[in-house]
């Protein structure tokens, strides 16, 4: 996608990439500074509470973004029980990612609304239209209910004590069920992720933002 996408409008990939880069950083930047508040500080004290990429980018993540335009971040360290809120403040410090992107994505909204914005030939409609995509697109991705995405970190704490054992599994082998996933789409061609990742489209549309792909 990216490479096509490079070949075909440069300008288009290089804010792609960019919205990319400030949405996984906002992202955990968001994780760290929430476990912070909440009573965590061993992301703090790991220098996450910043909003300097470097900080959270992943080296073989970020060689990902630039080779195939789909990449990670380092993730970010947190110690349950140092949260207050019991279970409610996991859930508080998972949902703060997603809903980070969530907010981008308003804040595009907003940019899109004045007129240097909404201009089809310029750059600045290129950069809020990719940011508000590519944080979308994070957004809906960081939900879907499979370790060791946060969906799975917001849905399984709530399950009944008859599932442990699906949880367990799912915490041990979720992240190889996920690469397997990923793998398969990329090799297949299968609609995996464009099914998962459905949402994203009415999401734009609903914030009165153009969709792009």
């Amino acid at each position: 996608m990216f490479l096509s996408l490079f070949q075909s409008n440069a300008s288009a990939a290089v804010a792609f990439l960019l919205g990319l880069v400030i949405g996984i950083t906002v992202h955990e930047a968001s994780h760290a500074t929430s476990a912070y508040l909440l009573g965590d500080d061993t992301a703090y004290r790991d220098g996450r509470v910043t909003l300097n990429p470097i900080s959270h980018l992943d080296l073989l993540g970020s060689l990902m973004l630039l080779m195939a335009g789909f990449g990670w971040g380092r993730p970010t360290p947190v110690v349950p029980s140092k949260l207050r809120g019991g279970v409610f403040g996991s859930v508080a410090v998972a949902l703060a990612g997603p809903v980070s992107n969530f907010l981008i994505v308003v804040f595009c909204a907003v940019l899109y609304l004045l007129p240097p914005f909404r201009d089809q030939a310029g750059y600045l409609f290129i950069l809020v239209v990719m940011v508000a995509f590519t944080n979308a697109l994070l957004f809906i991705f960081n939900l879907i209910p499979i370790p060791p995405l946060d969906g799975s970190k917001v849905i399984f704490p709530f399950l009944p004590r008859a599932l442990d054992g699906f949880v367990d599994f799912m915490n041990q082998y979720g992240p190889m069920i996920l690469l397997g996933l990923i793998l398969v789409s990329f090799l297949t061609n299968l609609p995996i992720f464009s099914i998962l990742l459905a949402p994203v489209r009415p999401l734009l549309t609903i914030l009165g933002l153009p969709v792009v792909f």
